[in-house]
Order: structure tokens, then C-alpha cells, then sequence
């Protein structure tokens, strides 16, 4: 295991993490779950230096007009951040740059559902689930004429990062993904009961799933999603601009819909699309990802995740975990932004190696 703590300096320190017992991603997804011991540590020097990126964009990406943000030198080797629920491109308002002066063509796209980020037909379902976002980066790499990239992100980021490399391969040089190994089963999810702490941790999904838990979210939106950053990032003391600049994002004339349709998905409550039926039957066998990879976990992460002994089977190519401390949570790049950048250079380092 790597462990790093947040500080001015990163140990450059690491060895590689090998799970004597791998269990299961099923498993993993029904209860062998923990929550990751918090050490105290110094804030980073990088969080919250920046309040804006540099350049914002909007292209013509499949079934979407795609807003996103871009860094670095367009002939850079490429890297495509991706946030989750219920963040934004703002989580990696600090990455993109220390990315970019290293070389890289950093593109950092809003989600379906998010920001600037609309559909370009009306009829277009507002579809959340796996499959369909993680074609909505291949469009965009398309769009972009990118033919490969390091894919990194939390959250539905590091789930789309995870679909991408078992799919696409071809298409992904590397990956970073914050939690693991996080694709989905809905068939599993949605129809094995949880022990009641891990059920716990997932309330917010049961309130999806019925009509009040939709009208409660519109109703509260602001305040709703900062109770989520609070209780997943217990330790991570932000103010209400850094909330603001995201929650901007929500106001997004999808975003109920695509939230909603997300959890109550996972969960076997909503139906996918049939056009993706396929690539959902592959990933319910849950493929090992090949491509060089590297793991993270926050030491404060309050949202509910798996051991990475759990999942360390479903890597098979060339792989190292990393523990970061100092009070990180959920949102690990916002939280701790040189280590997640360190992460992103290490892996395109691994590929080499």
C-alpha cells in the first residue's frame, strides 16, 4: 500500500499493495465496506489556489453539446478528468494546472446533467446509467480528436474511468480511479439487502427512489448537496464559495433527471436503454481492467466504499494503491489536489515502466 500524507511535500516513498485475499466485486458491493481511519495532517498548499480555469469550451460530443474546461499544450499527451455526484468540474480546479505544466492536455468535461453541458435533442432519455456516460467521453474524445487518454476521476468519474478501460481499452492509456474498482450490478445492488450500516450509508439513494425523494431534492438542491460534501468529506473545512462555484453547475436543466435516473438505475428501479443492453451484459461479469492503473482512497472518506482488498483482483495489468492522509475525503482531488495530479503523472509513468 502507498500511503502519502497531505502536505508541502509528497513522499515519493511507495510499494505495491497486494491483497493476500481478494474477495469478490459482489462482495465488495454488499457490505464489505469500510471506512478508511482518519490521521491528521497538514492541508495541502496547493487546495484552493486556483478559483477558475483559464479557458472553457463548449463542443458537439455524440448525443450532447459538451461544456468543459482545457489546460496545457494541445499536442500534450492527453488526460480527461471526471467528477461525480454531486460535484463538478471545480473538484479539479487545482489538478488541471499542476497537469498542465507538466505537459499535459488536460480536458476537464461537465457530466451529462451538469453545468453547460445539455443534450441536443429534447427526445434524448435522461439516461444516468454506466454505459451511456462513459460513451459520452468516447464522443467527446472523438469530438476532440484525442485517440487515447489517461482517464482519471471520482465518484461517477472513477466508475466511468473503470467502464472506459474494461470496454475501450484502446481508447485508455492509463487510469486513476478514487475507490476502485466501482462498476455496477444492478440485478446485485438492487436485490440483496444491505447490513444496516452500509443501508445507512446509501440512505440518500432510498429517497431517490420515491416521488418525495425527488420533489425534496428539487426543493433543497443547494442545501442537500452540501449535506453531502459535509458528511463525505467530514474533515475537509471548505467555505461557501468553493460550494457555490459547483453548485452552480446543478442548475442544469438535466440534472434532476440524470440523478435521479443514475441511482434509481443501480439500484434495478429504472430501465436503462436497450441499445445498451450489450455493453451492460459485458460489464456485469465484471472484466478485469488491463491497462495500467493506479487506486486511491481519502483516510476521511465519509461515503461509503469498498476495502481495496476487495477489489485488487479486478486489476490485472500493472497497478499500485495509495492511501492519502491528512483528513481527505470523498472529493479527493478538490481535497488534495498535488496527490492526485502526482497520481495522474505516476501511472503515465507506469505505462513506460
Amino acid at each position: 500500500m502507498h500511503t502519502i500524507h497531505t502536505s508541502e511535500e509528497i513522499n515519493h516513498d511507495r510499494r505495491r499493495f497486494f491483497g493476500a485475499a481478494a474477495m469478490t466485486v459482489a462482495a465488495a458491493q454488499l457490505g464489505m465496506f469500510s471506512s478508511a481511519k482518519a490521521e491528521s495532517g497538514k492541508p495541502e498548499a496547493e487546495r484552493g489556489t486556483h478559483t477558475s480555469f483559464a479557458s472553457l469550451k463548449q463542443i458537439d460530443a455524440g448525443l450532447l453539446n459538451v461544456g468543459y474546461a482545457e489546460a496545457g499544450p494541445s499536442n500534450g499527451p492527453a488526460v480527461i478528468l471526471l467528477h461525480g455526484w454531486p460535484y463538478d468540474i471545480y473538484s479539479f480546479v487545482d489538478v488541471a494546472p499542476l497537469l498542465a505544466a507538466a505537459g499535459y492536455r488536460v480536458v476537464v468535461p461537465y457530466l451529462r446533467g451538469y453545468g453547460s453541458t445539455t443534450f441536443l435533442s429534447s427526445t434524448t432519455m435522461r439516461n444516468g446509467q454506466q454505459s451511456a456516460v462513459a460513451l459520452d467521453i468516447l464522443a467527446l474524445m472523438d469530438a476532440l480528436k484525442i485517440q487515447k487518454a489517461i482517464v482519471a476521476g471520482f465518484d461517477w468519474g472513477a466508475r466511468t474511468a473503470d467502464v472506459m478501460a474494461t470496454l475501450w481499452p484502446d481508447r485508455c492509456r492509463a487510469i486513476v480511479s478514487v475507490s476502485g474498482y466501482l462498476i455496477g450490478n444492478p440485478a446485485v445492488i438492487g436485490k440483496q439487502p444491505l447490513p444496516p450500516k452500509a443501508a445507512l450509508a446509501f440512505w440518500y439513494q432510498y429517497y431517490f427512489a420515491t416521488d418525495v425523494g425527488r420533489g425534496g431534492y428539487a426543493q433543497y438542491l443547494h442545501d442537500f448537496n452540501k449535506l453531502i460534501w459535509q458528511t463525505a468529506s467530514p474533515k475537509w473545512n471548505f467555505d461557501d464559495a468553493t460550494f457555490d462555484r459547483s453548485a452552480a453547475s446543478f442548475k442544469n436543466p438535466d440534472h434532476i433527471d440524470i440523478v435521479m435516473h443514475d441511482y434509481r438505475w443501480r439500484l434495478g428501479l429504472a430501465d436503462g436503454e436497450r441499445k445498451y443492453d450489450d455493453l451492460e451484459r459485458r460489464l456485469v461479469a465484471t472484466p478485469v481492467i488491463t491497462v495500467p492503473a493506479i487506486t486511491m482512497e481519502g483516510d476521511a472518506n465519509g461515503a461509503i466504499h469498498a476495502d481495496s482488498a476487495t477489489y485488487r483482483n479486478r486489476f490485472s495489468g500493472k497497478y499500485e494503491y495509495r492511501l492519502i492522509t491528512g483528513g481527505v475525503g470523498h472529493n479527493l482531488p478538490q481535497e488534495a489536489p498535488q496527490a492526485f495530479a502526482q497520481a495522474v503523472i505516476d501511472v503515465d509513468a507506469l505505462c513506460r515502466s
